[in-house]
């Protein structure tokens, strides 16, 4: 079956997460990802560990359906490869370190006056300009600049989300504008120059926390298992050894979970009777859900929290998570080549009912060299 992005082209000059990530899902809906990569090295995430079968996990997760071509692009001869390939891609994508590609004279002004129709993604950590532009940036320390460490963790001790939500969100960004980029082309044939940076993501995922600290001046204490900007709302040990985690979106799920609790008095009590009061008495509301849960199995708590219409779930592990039922019965799960045989991959969670993802296997590093340099007419075959 054909794909959406069924004769896209895109070439990256990526490292990381962030731009791997969103190349991935372009070439999960059929874009052919010409991965670019420095000869003996490669991509840093191929060398972060050797979990899967000798590979690294970032590194399968990230790059499967790509073509990998190692290019020397201080050597003119490679440098000439990757200005051919650019000659007929359709997207350019690199997220490496302040001011490489310009030493390459592939900076974004000169591919766009170049390439027209070329859609160019230029991936910074704090964008052009201002003091920060000539910082590498990675998704912790865009976190701690973001202010997303601070209301994550305990008072006193903040932490990184255990998921990269910098890297991760600044590749959903690229990835969706680099589709309506596509799609404004077919309209217009003109290109874009896309300019992303991982601290204005961050700070638009800080959207309502912002809003709080400017219109109030308070700032937000992390809560650990919780959030700050809602209440009760958090994980519950219970009597089977477990932790059950829920609570509140709403005033009307307040006065929901209160009859689940069996504290009609809470639900009376006009000191709890909004959000913005509930969040102030925190403690007091935490240990009314927690005795109730601590008598009760996880099973009975979920069971009473779906026929009262209260949202729930269990604590889970990664392990957990890797043999979830909700996943295996769906289907989510596939296996994707590789140098060492098939893996097991997930689906990727966006698709139309009729399109089927790529599937194309993990490359190992300049896989693809000698078929590119072929293709693209450098008429230069790398030694055997």
């Amino acid at each position: 079956m054909s794909k959406p992005l069924d004769g896209i082209t895109v070439v990256s000059l990526e490292q990381a997460i962030s731009a791997p990530l969103a190349t991935r899902h372009l070439a999960d809906l059929g874009a052919r990802v010409i991965k670019v990569e420095q000869p003996g090295s490669g991509d840093s995430t191929r060398h972060y560990d050797t979990t899967v079968r000798g590979m690294a996990a970032h590194f399968v997760w990230l790059n499967y359906g790509k073509e990998s071509a190692a290019l020397d692009l201080k050597s003119d001869a490679d440098l000439g490869v990757l200005r051919a390939i650019l000659d007929e891609a359709d997207v350019f994508v690199s997220n490496l370190a302040p001011g490489a590609i310009d030493r390459l004279g592939l900076g974004i002004d000169e591919l766009a006056r170049a390439h027209p129709r070329l859609i160019v993604v230029d991936i910074s950590g704090y964008g052009k300009g201002g003091p920060f532009d000539h910082k590498r940036a990675y998704d912790l320390l865009i976190q701690s600049e973001g202010g997303s460490c601070a209301i994550t963790g305990t008072p006193g001790h903040p932490a990184k989300p255990g998921i990269p939500v910098a890297d991760i969100g600044t590749a959903m960004y690229v990835y969706s504008t680099v589709l309506a980029a596509l799609y404004d082309r077919e309209k217009t044939g003109r290109g874009a120059v896309i300019e992303i940076s991982m601290l204005d993501v961050v700070a638009e995922f800080q959207g309502p926390v912002l809003n709080q600290v400017i219109h109030s001046g308070v700032e937000p204490e992390p809560v650990g298992l919780g959030s700050p900007m809602v209440a009760p709302y958090a994980g519950y040990p219970t009597a089977d050894g477990q932790t059950a985690v829920l609570g509140t979106t709403s005033d009307r799920e307040w006065q929901r979970l209160c009859e689940l609790i069996e504290r009609p008095d809470l639900a009376a009590d006009e000191r709890y009777a909004r959000n913005g009061d509930r969040t102030g008495a925190r403690d007091v509301l935490d240990q009314a859900v927690g005795q109730w849960c601590a008598t009760r199995t996880l099973a009975q708590i979920q069971d009473a929290a779906d026929a009262a219409g209260i949202g729930n779930a269990r604590l889970n592990t990664v392990h957990d998570l890797a043999e979830h039922p909700q996943l295996k019965d769906r289907g989510r799960w596939r296996d994707v080549d590789s140098p060492v045989g098939p893996v097991p991959a997930l689906r990727p969670p966006g698709l139309a009912r009729h399109w089927t993802p790529g599937d194309g296997p993990v490359p190992d590093l300049g896989a693809d060299t000698d078929k590119i340099r072929a293709e693209f007419g450098t008429g230069v075959v790398s030694p055997s």
